[in-house]
């Protein structure tokens, strides 16, 4: 019988491969290995909305695990976000405003230390970050010395990949109209590409958050770190919003002491009910199939009009 982090380990890593995917609305283009100069080259996934039309503007969505977002048959669990589903349907409805969604692959064996926030871990002292390595390699997440470059990633998106996307696509193209969203170490890189670059994104949906960096919590300093990172960097409550999640089972049931020192942080930095939530969803996993039932909640948040 597989334990327990087998299992839940297993639910965070996606397969790379570049495969058709199908969406059953919108239109979707595939951008393959986007080259950069800060990290090897990526697949991009860009959904349209139904009618596109460059004769209008659109907000912009970026989402990590790009090869998640859409189509189940494709993925490695059989199961994805349904973004275009979702999107669709909340733009039909005139619950938000229009957008597109760029979804950016991982590559899976690199993960974890290219969604794993750079700075917090630098904070670290060296025995500390002896503790993560250990700690991840017992996971089977770090074969060798752990080295996020989350920094180059998030460079990649703002310097390389948004460029590109505002010159090909009729986008909105200042901070109140893009957007970034993802879950688990999703949810972590996006919240620190809101806090490194609050003048390119103007909200941030982090789901599932792992807040523990590792998959344990016993002697782990790295979530301590990421409160003090937040409350150093967080972006002005003025003109960001911010979304969190979680739920209590397989790995989110790590989550809710971590996600209760990041939500008193946000109280203090002055975020209330209009520009930040924190919502709990009892009963749900650590998997896209929880991530979808409850998408609408954080776009509706960020896109609405």
């Amino acid at each position: 019988m597989k334990s327990l982090l087998s299992i839940v380990i297993s639910l965070v890593i996606t397969n790379s491969f570049s495969q058709n995917v199908t969406v059953s609305s919108g239109t979707l283009k595939r951008i393959e290995h986007f080259e950069s100069k800060n990290i090897e080259s990526k697949n991009i996934d860009v959904w349209l909305p139904d009618n596109y039309s460059n004769n209008e503007h659109y907000a912009v969505l970026y989402m990590h695990d790009g090869q998640a977002l859409y189509d189940a048959a494709t993925t490695w669990n059989k199961q994805a976000w349904e973004v275009d589903e979702v999107a669709s349907k909340l733009i039909a409805e005139n619950k938000t405003q229009k957008f597109i969604v760029v979804g950016i692959y991982n590559n899976p064996t690199k993960r974890h230390a290219e969604y794993f926030p750079q700075k917090p871990y630098e904070s670290l002292t060296q025995y500390q970050r002896d503790t993560i390595n250990l700690q991840l390699q017992k996971s089977g997440r770090a074969k060798e010395d752990f080295k996020p470059f989350s920094d180059n990633y998030l460079k990649f998106i703002v310097t390389e990949l948004k460029p590109y996307i505002d010159k090909t696509f009729s986008t909105k193209t200042d901070a109140a109209h893009t957007f970034i969203a993802g879950s688990s170490m999703g949810g972590l890189i996006s919240m620190y590409a809101i806090c490194e670059y609050p003048n390119i994104f103007g909200g941030a949906a982090c789901l599932s958050t792992h807040w523990p960096g590792t998959f344990t919590v016993k002697n782990n300093p790295i979530p301590d770190a990421f409160v003090n990172y937040l409350k150093a960097h967080l972006p002005s409550p003025k003109n960001h919003k911010i979304y969190f999640d979680y739920g209590d089972q397989t790995l989110d049931a790590l989550y809710q002491p971590f996600q209760e020192k990041v939500d008193v942080v946000m109280k203090a930095k002055g975020f209330t009910k209009k520009n930040w939530e924190t919502e709990f969803f009892k009963g749900k996993d650590h998997s896209e199939n929880s991530w979808k039932e409850r998408l609408h909640i954080p776009l509706e948040f960020l896109l609405k009009k």
